[in-house]
């Protein structure tokens, strides 16, 4: 039986778009801030490298779920049920998304990896791990307040090679810098790489890589 059974005939807003079988899943969530304000921003990395990630292995288009406070979106990849998801929250109430999905699945914070930049990571570095603090990321904060801190992380740095006179709250919210976005297609093509080795592998090694070219 698959794991995510679509409902064709349902036109209730309120009820999500998969329903489960007894298979377990593995969530993505990528984090943003919803509107076109907000879009090449530092601070929407996670979106962006999740929507990257959608677009390469051809998930089905993105469902918005009011109840569960994201878009959310589902496929199989080999053996694995993967879903996706990007929250509609503002980015510092992420974890009340993360714990609707989470709870409405059932999954495990363990099988749950957030994508998300980080500024205390220099940018060029990717970085992944489990559990861990929040760095003081507000969406990392919200999410561990909502689920505890045994998820997985893959960290984008957006730390300026310069000193920037901008506090780091305005910096990530400002839109990459001409050089920042040419290096956007190798940022997402390693991200996307990891995504996949976690999806085939099961699991998420603690390791640095660069996306610079």
């Amino acid at each position: 039986m698959a794991l995510f059974q679509k409902n064709p005939f349902s036109t209730d807003s309120t009820k999500p778009l998969y329903t489960l079988s007894n298979n377990k899943t593995i969530l993505i969530v990528g984090l943003g801030n919803m509107g076109t304000r907000y879009h090449k921003t530092r601070h929407n990395l996670g979106f962006t490298c999740v929507d990257a990630f959608a677009k390469q292995h051809e998930f089905p288009d993105w469902a918005e779920k009011g109840d569960l406070k994201a878009y959310v979106t589902a496929k199989t990849l080999g053996d694995t049920k993967v879903l996706l998801a990007k929250p509609t929250t503002m980015m510092n109430l992420s974890g009340e998304a993360v714990q609707a999905i989470a709870h409405f699945y059932k999954v495990e914070p363990s099988s749950i990896v957030v994508v998300h930049d980080e500024a205390a990571i220099p940018f060029g570095q990717i970085r992944t791990r489990m559990g861990g603090s929040s760095a003081g990321h507000n969406g990392i904060k919200s999410i561990t307040k909502h689920i505890g801190e045994d998820f997985g992380r893959v960290r984008i740095g957006v730390e300026p090679a310069e000193p920037t006179r901008l506090d780091m709250s305005d910096y990530v919210l400002a839109r990459m810098s001409e050089d920042e976005e040419s290096q956007l297609p190798a940022l997402l093509r390693e991200t996307s790489t990891l995504l996949t080795e976690y999806v085939f592998a099961g699991e998420l090694g603690h390791e640095t890589r660069s996306f610079l070219v």
